[in-house]
């Protein structure tokens, strides 16, 4: 009896805790507050299946109780039989009409909607709308690349859009499978390493600011820690940065500075690059000192950068840089870190 009691008891432990972190999460990695066009387009189609779902418990449950109370035993009815309805043809129809009216209701919506999403003629080579903008997006482990082709700009882990138009996306994985995820304003598409998928993002205009993005594929154990910044600006700003990233100085001040650039140029461009010197193996720092994240998950301080060159593998397990723990000294970590915290586009 005592075991059967503690098993309730655990058992309303649990459910009571599920429901308590149901409603844990952070609203900027939410599919409840669209502000982009696919965004909205998912969650009026979460909307319309969440109300008919509870449109149908709602009514059997109502008459589950009414059937409970209605044919509930009475003293005195023991021999009384209820009215038999079997081949009752009103309501067979009934019963069948109302729920194919209900998957009808449900179904056009998200047809017209999934052909939308899918949209992706503009960025066609034979259908190739020249003013659409293109973005090349490949997911290694565990960081992102997007490349504007048209540009011949690169950059990793902050993907910068206009707003108020949509953006097209090759995605593709360099090394095994990853999903490329930004909640609030698209959708998820994996990045498979043999073909490649496309979709596209589109924030609305007025809607400028940082849109959290993640891996949604287990990629590995730093999977968790695989996060990109999507930085939607007006137009004519994005114009500028472009401008800026296409034409890069990288030029820094400082005794200090100078040094760090030198051990970078002696070392990291091996991995790295800076403008269109160097290798893709590792994310492209053109823009480093601009960026939202020091490794994708880490705040963007001098703090930081220097624990992650420390030791990058304590802080995002398994990833390619880990190899370097215990090459740089002190000094090498702080030169770098004020050769990186010069890289920036939004020099005045």
């Amino acid at each position: 009896m005592k075991q059967r009691h503690l098993k309730w008891r655990l058992f309303s432990l649990f459910a009571m805790m599920a429901l308590f972190l149901a409603g844990c999460g952070e609203s900027f990695l939410t599919t409840l507050e669209p502000k982009g066009e696919g965004a909205e387009m998912q969650y009026s189609l979460m909307m319309i299946s969440t109300i008919i779902m509870v449109l149908v418990v709602l009514v059997v449950t109502l008459i589950f109780i009414y059937v409970i109370f209605k044919f509930r035993h009475r003293k005195g009815d023991e021999d009384r039989i209820p009215e038999q309805v079997e081949g009752n043809h009103k309501l067979e129809l009934i019963w069948t009409v109302i729920p194919i009216l209900l998957l009808i209701i449900l179904a056009v919506p998200t047809v017209a909607y999934t052909f939308k999403l899918a949209d992706v003629t503009p960025m066609k080579a034979e259908t190739r709308d020249e003013d659409a903008l293109i973005v090349n997006v490949t997911a290694y482990l565990y960081w992102w690349e997007f490349e504007y082709p048209d540009y011949k700009v690169v950059t990793s882990q902050d993907l910068v859009i206009p707003t108020g138009e949509r953006v097209y996306l090759n995605l593709k994985g360099a090394d095994v499978k990853h999903a490329f995820w930004v909640p609030t304003i698209g959708g998820k598409m994996d990045t498979n390493t043999d073909n490649i998928n496309q979709m596209w993002l589109h924030a609305y205009e007025g809607q400028e600011g940082i849109y959290y993005g993640k891996c949604t594929e287990l990629c590995g154990p730093s999977h968790a820690l695989m996060d990109f910044k999507v930085r939607a600006v007006p137009k004519e700003e994005f114009n500028q940065w472009i401008d800026s990233m296409a034409n890069i100085d990288s030029t820094v001040e400082g005794e200090i500075a100078q040094t760090g650039e030198e051990i970078f140029q002696q070392s990291c461009i091996g991995c790295h690059a800076v403008g269109n010197e160097g290798s893709r193996i590792a994310p492209n720092l053109s823009n480093f000192a601009d960026r939202t994240r020091i490794a994708g998950v880490l705040d963007h301080n001098e703090e930081n950068l220097k624990a992650w060159l420390n030791d990058p593998e304590s802080l995002k397990p398994g990833n390619k840089m880990s190899g370097t723990y215990g090459e740089l000294s002190d000094q090498d970590i702080d030169a770098l870190t004020e050769y990186l915290f010069q890289l920036s586009v939004d020099k005045e």
